[in-house]
């Protein structure tokens, strides 16, 4: 298994970023989990967002760590992934979790997704977490199992804000 590293995005790695979007939109997707809403925003605005999420800049929201899992071997941005320190909104307590995280479409079912999700659950044992929410789509058989895998225990089954439904799990640290 290759190594991975959790990286915090910045300026030199625009680049990197707007590649990582564009396979995300070259495959249909238009949402990418986990990114802080790179799906939506330009690079700079996104950054911008980043580091205010970082020190809770808006009140409606938390602290957020936002990361590029690079591979170590050759830098290459695998996935994102978000370590969310505090249920704090409805949305986070119902819906998004503590933890969010997606891999680039081409590097998908090789493993890095249990290993980002391991990373976040260190991060997470390091914000002094006991427990940690992660969430899917109940019809992403893949993201269930790698939340399985780490731990997951189903606590509930119900619809997302689009009606979709969705998993609520529970890890404890």
């Amino acid at each position: 298994m290759d190594k991975l590293k959790l990286v915090r995005p910045s300026r030199a790695m625009r680049a990197q970023a707007e590649d990582y979007r564009r396979e995300f939109f070259d495959h249909g997707e238009r949402e990418i989990n986990g990114s802080a809403r790179l799906d939506q925003l330009d690079f700079d605005r996104w950054l911008e967002r980043l580091e205010g999420d970082a020190r809770r800049a808006r009140p409606d929201w938390t602290v957020v760590d936002t990361y590029f899992a690079v591979r170590e071997e050759d830098g290459a941005v695998v996935g994102t992934l978000e370590v969310r320190h505090r249920l704090e909104t409805d949305y986070l307590a119902q819906y998004a979790g503590n933890i969010g995280y997606s891999v680039r479409p081409s590097l998908r079912r090789r493993g890095y997704a249990t290993r980002m999700l391991e990373l976040a659950l260190d991060r997470a044992r390091e914000l002094g977490l006991d427990r940690v929410m992660v969430g899917c789509y109940t019809d992403n058989l893949p993201s269930r199992t790698v939340i399985q895998r780490c731990g997951g225990q189903l606590a509930e089954v119900k619809p997302y804000l689009n009606g979709k439904p969705m998993y609520v799990f529970w890890i404890t640290l």
